[in-house]
C-alpha cells in the first residue's frame, strides 16, 4: 500500500480518535494534533473552560 493510499484511508476517520469529557461543560472533545505530546495532561476542551474552573 502506498503512502497516498494510507492517507486517503485515514482522512476524515475521526471516529477512531481518542476522546475525553470536559469536567466544566460536560462536552466530549477529540484528540488534536497540537495535543499529541501532552494528551495525558489535557483536561479542558477550551481556554474558556480552563478559566471557568478557576472562577468556581
Amino acid at each position: 500500500m502506498s503512502g497516498q493510499e494510507k492517507s486517503a484511508r485515514w482522512k476524515g476517520n475521526k471516529a477512531s480518535l481518542p476522546e475525553k469529557t470536559c469536567p466544566v461543560c460536560g462536552r466530549t472533545f477529540s484528540w488534536r494534533k497540537k495535543w499529541a505530546r501532552n494528551w495525558a495532561s489535557v483536561i479542558y476542551c477550551s481556554e474558556r473552560c480552563r478559566r471557568e474552573k478557576r472562577a468556581e
